[in-house]
C-alpha cells in the first residue's frame, strides 16, 4: 500500500499523490488503494456492514468507498442499493460537516462523484435509478459551496429523466427546488454568503436563464 503513498524509487511523496484541491488525506489514498485492489477493501467492508445500524457507518463507507462503488462489479441488487444508499447518506452527512465548519475537506469526494459520476453516465449507470436521483439531488445542495457554479449547465444537461410523483419539473426545476430547500437550511453566516455569491455567478449562463425566469 505504501506505493500508493510514495515513490517507488525515492522515499518521498510524489507530487502526483497531492489532490487537486490540496494534499491527500487519509480517505483520499484509502479510496484509490481500494480502487487498485479490491479484495484488500473487503475485511473493512465486512466491519462496516456488521456497524451498519450505527449512524458513522456510512460516513466511513462513503468516506473509502466513493470511487470503489462505481469500479467493481455488485451482482446482488439489493447489496446494490444498499451500498448506493449508504454512500448517499454519507456523502450528505459529510458535506454536511464542511458546511457546518465552513471548510472543504471533502471536496474531492464531492469533485468525484460530479465529475466522474453525475457527468459521466457510465458509472452513474451502475447504480439503481433511486439512487441516481438521490445522487443528483445531492449534488444540487452542494454544487455551489463547493466552488462548481461553473458545471452546472453540464450538470443540468447530464440530468436524467426522473418521472416520480416528488419531482415535478425538469433538470432547471429540481435544481432550484434543491437550492431553495438548502438555502433555507444554512445557520453560518460566511457559507449562506458564499452561497448567494456563486448564484450572481450563474448569472448571464444558459441554465441561470432557465432556472431563474
Amino acid at each position: 500500500m505504501t506505493d500508493v503513498i510514495f515513490n517507488k524509487e525515492e522515499d518521498v511523496i510524489s507530487p502526483v499523490n497531492y489532490a487537486m484541491d490540496g494534499p491527500l488525506c487519509f480517505y483520499d489514498v484509502l479510496a484509490d488503494y481500494f480502487v487498485q485492489v479490491p479484495e484488500s477493501g473487503k475485511p473493512v467492508l465486512d466491519m462496516i456492514v456488521q456497524l451498519w445500524s450505527q449512524s458513522f457507518a456510512s460516513h466511513i463507507f462513503s468516506l473509502l468507498f466513493h470511487k470503489w462503488m462505481f469500479e467493481v462489479h455488485l451482482d446482488n441488487p439489493e447489496v446494490l442499493l444498499r451500498y448506493s444508499s449508504a454512500l448517499v447518506q454519507g456523502a450528505t452527512n459529510v458535506f454536511w460537516i464542511d458546511i457546518q465548519t465552513n471548510t472543504r475537506r471533502f471536496q474531492s469526494i464531492f469533485r468525484y462523484l460530479l465529475d466522474d459520476v453525475a457527468l459521466d453516465h457510465t458509472r452513474l449507470n451502475k447504480i439503481p435509478l433511486q439512487a441516481q436521483r438521490d445522487m443528483y439531488l445531492l449534488l444540487s445542495r452542494f454544487i455551489l459551496f463547493y466552488n462548481s457554479a461553473g458545471k452546472v449547465d453540464s450538470f443540468l444537461k447530464q440530468c436524467p429523466v426522473f418521472q416520480t410523483a416528488f419531482l415535478v419539473g425538469g433538470p432547471a426545476d429540481i435544481f432550484v427546488n434543491e437550492l431553495t430547500d438548502q438555502l433555507q437550511k444554512l445557520k453560518v453566516e460566511p457559507v449562506l454568503l458564499h452561497y448567494l455569491s456563486e448564484i450572481k455567478v450563474l448569472q448571464g449562463t444558459t441554465s441561470t436563464i432557465q432556472v431563474w425566469n
